[in-house]
């Protein structure tokens, strides 16, 4: 298995993501907004030329590779019934950039979720099997990651999506099914089930973020170290283990910063040793659950 994180979690600067990575003792990082010294920050696809050199020269220089491109590419920011050129244009600024640093897989999604009735799923099929064509003609392999978009609505969609879109693979995201609502079932839709839906779409998975969190009294999302919350996050890695799963585990805390929430701030300090401290549990309740394969030593 490869172990990284998604770096912009200890700190959105280079540098303070090749110190979380190293202290971790990991070769590899999982890249999403990042900024180069002088530069403001972006996603990898959208930072100048100049400071994605920088970044470049900054993880050769540190012996960090980056395992995988947390892309915006088809996002829960990113409508259907939106003009299709501005996300083609992200592929293409994207595709040199990953040959470029030698990662082999994107995190991409299949666009916001409708509050109408038509999803419209077949513009989705469509653009999302133009999108994962130009990768694989690039010899990359784009990942889904079942988020707050279309094949995030519930397994049934993901597989749906997967069989309607030829080599696309899955990123499982353990926390996401917490706070998501399974729209496979009837109204009012409940929450998702993270194992029921892990178990239903494993087969497809190359990639893993690990998150976790409880859905609170007062309707909130409390994000916890691997193990503390709803998101069967030991369950999960114990099958995956058991599987003889070799991929990508990556880890994603949200204990100092959500992603998609501006409004939760943390210092730089603390935002840097939450992440440190995920990534060490995380290496620990691994080491638990492969020596409980192996047995006690004789």
């Amino acid at each position: 298995m490869y172990l990284m994180g998604i770096a912009d979690e200890a700190g959105v600067a280079v540098e303070s993501q090749i110190r979380a990575t190293k202290t971790l003792g990991w070769k590899y990082l999982e890249a999403r907004n990042i900024q180069a010294p002088g530069f403001p920050p972006g996603n990898l696809h959208d930072i100048p030329d100049a400071a994605f050199e920088g970044v470049v020269q900054a993880l050769e220089n540190a012996g960090v590779g980056v395992y995988c491109f947390g892309s915006a590419i088809a996002n829960w920011a990113k409508k259907i019934d939106q003009p299709f050129e501005p996300t083609l244009a992200e592929v293409r600024r994207a595709i040199p950039r990953m040959q470029r640093l030698g990662s082999r897989f994107i995190r991409i999604m299949s666009f916001a979720i409708r509050e109408a009735a038509d999803q419209m799923e077949e513009e989705r099929f469509r653009r999302l099997r133009e999108i994962t064509a130009m990768f694989l003609d690039a010899g990359l392999q784009p990942v889904h990651e079942n988020c707050m978009n279309y094949g995030g609505m519930g397994w049934p969609f993901t597989l749906k999506l997967l069989e309607a879109v030829p080599g696309l693979k899955l990123v499982f995201d353990t926390g996401n099914p917490v706070f998501n609502h399974d729209r496979s079932k009837p109204m009012p839709y409940p929450k998702q089930d993270p194992w029921e839906f892990y178990h239903h779409v494993r087969e497809h998975i190359v990639h893993v973020h690990v998150k976790d969190l409880y859905w609170s009294e007062d309707q909130k999302e409390v994000y916890t170290y691997p193990g503390e919350g709803k998101a069967e996050v030991r369950r999960i890695l114990t099958d995956l283990v058991g599987r003889g799963y070799e991929g990508g585990i990556s880890i994603e805390p949200h204990l100092a910063v959500v992603f998609h929430d501006a409004s939760i701030k943390a210092s730089a300090e603390n935002q840097f040793n939450s992440y440190v401290e995920y990534g060490r549990r995380l290496v620990k309740m691994l080491d638990d659950i492969q020596a409980g394969f192996l047995g006690p030593k004789v």
